[in-house]
């Protein structure tokens, strides 16, 4: 088995660059095979710009979509791109490492899917979801936050967990990945400490335990639920009798909060 991680963090000796060595250990401990795409040590550009395609489709007027499929077709994607489909082809398990920066992943991680997730080569209408590039393969997402597990539960001032990763989520498995529940690293404080220093120090250990435990089973843990396409009406809307899953796509317009 291959694992693949892409880390989105820009310190080497941060804890989410601490829970990839530490993951990748158990791994291969375990007899899988792993590599690692550290975004910021490799010096990853997260702006999609015409710069990066070196024979354009329209030289005067940049479209994402147009250059991405065009480079597709003519076999001139940028190399990090063709290295980092390879790599993710390559894998049973792609894990995305990163901390939640402002309720979000860090730029550079949306970056990567606006670049590597390209047009043509990763994704087409007719190849998504079910009949995505990655079908057969496990992703999953390994978050850090600096609050309790409380603060992001349903009701945390933090807001919902589970919605704030939904778009991340849904963006895997819209290009065939089945999505694994989260591993989620609660408590992890860095520049601001609101906790006794021992106190932190045993909650990481914790945190390094449960990943290390858990990383190699991977393939074994509950995923979630995302509707199919034959799901969807011509309209795009979600046909009747269709599965709802997330409050992100559901029936009603109002939903009763209370």
């Amino acid at each position: 088995m291959h694992a693949h991680f892409v880390l989105a963090h820009p310190e080497p000796q941060s804890f989410n660059g601490h829970l990839v060595r530490s993951g990748t250990a158990a791994l291969e401990q375990a007899g899988w095979s792993v590599s690692v795409s550290d975004l910021y040590a490799m010096g990853f550009d997260p702006c999609e710009r015409g710069e990066h395609f070196i024979d354009r489709a329209a030289p005067d007027r940049f479209d994402a979509q147009t250059e991405q499929r065009h480079a597709t077709d003519t076999g001139t994607l940028p190399a990090f791109v063709r290295d980092e489909l390879a790599l993710m082809d390559r894998a049973d398990l792609v894990v995305l490492q990163y901390p939640l920066w402002w309720h979000m992943p860090p730029a550079i991680l949306k970056g990567w899917f606006d670049r590597v997730f390209a047009y043509g080569e990763a994704y087409t209408s007719a190849m998504r979801f079910e009949q995505g590039r990655f079908v057969g393969k496990r992703a999953m997402l390994s978050v850090t936050v600096a609050t309790s597990a409380n603060t992001y539960a349903h009701d945390g001032r933090s807001g919902d967990i589970n919605l704030m990763l939904w778009p991340v989520n849904f963006s895997l498995a819209y290009a065939g990945f089945e999505v694994a529940t989260p591993f989620i690293g609660y408590g992890v404080e860095s520049g601001l400490r609101y906790s006794d220093a021992g106190e932190i120090e045993r909650r990481l250990a914790a945190i390094v335990e449960d990943f290390r435990r858990i990383l190699p089973r991977a393939l074994e843990r509950p995923t979630i639920p995302f509707n199919r396409k034959d799901q969807w009406g011509q309209d795009g809307r979600i046909i009747p009798g269709a599965p709802v899953y997330s409050p992100f796509i559901r029936r009603k317009e109002h939903l009763e909060l209370e």
